[in-house]
């Protein structure tokens, strides 16, 4: 097996995805006529922050591939996830260049769809046994228009960090309910004026869509035509609205520090001891380890509206596909089922944290590791999506709902006004991508 690494540069993702969106690929048809049976299958893989065990992983499946498949020559390379868009638009441009199999963002699935990147492998997947157990959000993140480019790799939610020993000194308990939510913010910053109640963020996206879907709101709703139009307006997607904008002030989160911030940003706050919660995904457990609240922190689902109910979260995540120009067609589906299959993934998982996307194996990771049970709880209780059109990745990369979420919490707009606003270019996004 040939293997090459690349070190990633340090980039915003916002850039890179405002390179996709900007520079579409001007695509012909570049569907390969060919479908090889040995020769050099070329893979690229996101390179991770700690990429070695991923890499081990990796190698194993591989191992027994080329085992398997005489006369085949696996070469992996890693690229940088911040240079990815780059790289896929040469890649589309250009089918010399292109790999066969590509590890994509899950919500880069319609973008590249559009462009004529990659191929439609519904038949192959239908067939597939490793299909049967997968996630229903997980799976419509490689569907486009009833067709499915891809197999999902592994999915991330967010939960609800909070700190054990701040709700201990002031005889909290986590709260059940949204509004327990927002009430113990508020309660811990009167009595403790020197922490964040709940860490936000104006930029933090997916980690305010759950307080709209809590409420019954949705980001969007598909036409019968497949096209989608904006429902960000809704009475329900502005009690959501209002109810993550609420925790921007002086009494929980001020938002002449907070409105700016990213994800990342709010957690950054809570590992280093700012802040008394925080909205995080399951991946962001190491840097809250490497911070001053190890040992003094604990996960919860991100309560609804009603005692009980688990606010749906952001099934976020990465796919595998194989481009339309592979000329290893076969082979290069063959690599993707082994590579999303149920024994990898528990593999990713304990080498990388990454969560199955198979639901018959989330059981046995809970019992192997009990830290991820609030993520998998919030898996089991139904996840939510982006509406799959390239037009999300306009949508994203211009900022459109951090936007409005700053122009409430600064006082500039009401929030039906930004709503409204937020509604209309969603709407343009998605009719200029008809």
């Amino acid at each position: 097996m040939k293997l090459s690494a690349r070190l990633a540069a340090a980039a915003a993702l916002v850039l890179a995805a405002v390179t996709a969106t900007g520079c579409a690929p001007a695509t012909s048809d570049n569907s390969a006529t060919t479908d090889e049976s040995s020769g050099t299958l070329r893979v690229w893989l996101f390179q991770e922050v700690n990429n070695g065990p991923k890499e081990k992983v990796v190698d194993g499946v591989v191992a027994a591939f080329e085992k398997q498949h005489k006369g085949v020559d696996v070469d992996v390379d890693y690229i940088p996830v911040a240079s990815r868009a780059e790289k896929m638009k040469a890649a589309f441009n250009d089918p010399k260049s292109a790999p066969d199999l590509v590890e994509y963002g899950n919500t880069d699935t319609a973008g590249y769809v559009r462009d004529g990147g990659l191929a439609d492998v519904s038949a192959e997947f239908a067939k597939w046994d490793g299909s049967k157990g997968i996630d229903v959000t997980a799976k419509k993140s490689v569907t486009v228009d009833g067709k499915v480019y891809g197999a999902p790799l592994f999915v991330g939610v967010r939960a609800l960090y909070y700190r054990t020993d701040v709700f201990k000194d002031l005889g909290l308990k986590a709260p059940e309910t949204q509004a327990e939510l927002i009430a113990t913010a508020h309660e811990i910053r009167k009595k403790r004026p020197d922490l964040y109640g709940l860490a936000v963020g104006g930029a933090a996206t997916y980690a305010a869509t759950p307080f709209i879907w809590a409420q019954g709101g949705e980001l969007a709703a598909e036409k019968a035509d497949g096209s989608y139009t904006s429902t960000i307006d809704s009475a329900k997607a502005q009690k959501g609205i209002k109810a993550y904008t609420s925790l921007f002030g002086s009494d929980n989160c001020p938002a002449s520090k907070c409105a700016e911030m990213r994800g990342t940003d709010t957690i950054t706050a809570f590992a280093s001891g700012k802040a008394a919660m925080v909205i995080g995904a399951d991946l962001n457990r190491q840097a809250v380890e490497d911070g001053a609240v190890k040992g003094k922190y604990a996960v919860v689902p991100l309560p609804g509206v009603h005692k009980g109910e688990i606010a749906p979260a952001f099934a976020g995540g990465n796919n595998i596909g194989v481009l339309k120009s592979s000329a290893h067609r076969t082979l290069a589906v063959d690599l993707m089922e082994d590579l999303a299959s149920e024994r990898t993934q528990q593999k990713l998982f304990d080498a990388m944290g990454f969560l199955p996307t198979n639901t018959e194996v989330w059981d046995e990771i809970t019992r192997r590791d009990p830290f991820v049970k609030p993520f998998v709880k919030t898996l089991d209780a139904g996840t939510k999506f982006v509406p799959a059109t390239p037009a999300w990745a306009t949508i994203d990369s211009s900022l459109v709902l951090p936007t409005m979420f700053q122009e409430v919490v600064r006082g500039d707009k009401s929030v039906g006004r930004a709503a409204q606003d937020a509604a209309k270019k969603m709407d343009d996004a998605f009719a200029d991508a008809k």
